[in-house]
């Protein structure tokens, strides 16, 4: 037997079902007439596909509708590889300027320390240094950096002030290492060996080259 059944829930829906058990209850209202399923005919009269309305407020969680799932290995690996190659493309720039730095760091102790050797030679031809302190041959420049560090007294004078031109001998950026090379004003001007006559020069004695392709040594 077929039945009209109309069920009352939050938007009013009709459908057809087919009673297999059970015998509705039958209600009248006005002109109309209404159907409700005893329970006993209900379990039996759901037809296939049908879903009963959710409350307002009623959300389903994922893991009650099986929707939560991990990551497949194919995904993994096209993320690991795109991880891959923004690494390739990073990692030589972050060299590049490492090694910037590392230059920019060299030409500024180089210049501090060469500006102090001027300043002590100054200093040796405005007679503030002179007497035991210059030695013969020297041209008047510093024996050795360590002299530019201790300072040296000022001749004729009976304070006894020190003239210092250096706080501390900086460390090679490019070796980590205060063993700089060092020229004599009788040295040739790419020499790699010191006379030991005095500090006219100093050079690092790292053997690498710059991004610009000038070796260090040179500088």
């Amino acid at each position: 037997m077929n039945l009209r059944v109309i069920f009352k829930t939050d938007v009013e829906s009709a459908f057809t079902l087919r009673l297999r058990s059970g015998c509705p209850e039958r209600q009248s209202r006005g002109s109309r007439t209404i159907f409700r399923l005893k329970p006993e005919a209900t379990k039996h009269a759901r037809p296939r596909g049908f879903r009963l309305p959710r409350p307002r407020g009623f959300r389903l969680q994922a893991e009650d509708v099986g929707l939560q799932r991990g990551y497949t290995f194919v995904e993994l690996l096209i993320v690991t590889s795109i991880v891959l190659i923004l690494a390739s493309a990073v990692m030589p720039l972050a060299r590049v300027t490492v090694q910037r730095t590392r230059e920019a760091e060299l030409r500024r102790v180089l210049r501090e320390m060469r500006t102090a050797i001027d300043r002590y030679k100054d200093a040796v031809d405005q007679g503030l240094i002179g007497g035991t302190q210059v030695r013969v041959g020297s041209e008047g420049y510093p024996p050795d950096l360590e002299t530019l560090v201790e300072g040296v007294p000022v001749q004729s004078d009976a304070s006894g002030r020190t003239l210092k031109f250096l706080r501390r001998i900086p460390a090679d950026p490019m070796t980590s290492s205060t063993d700089w090379g060092l020229r004599s004003y009788q040295d040739r001007p790419d020499a790699t060996t010191w006379g030991g006559q005095n500090v006219f020069d100093v050079y690092t004695k790292s053997l690498g080259t710059a991004l610009d392709g000038t070796k260090y040594r040179d500088w």
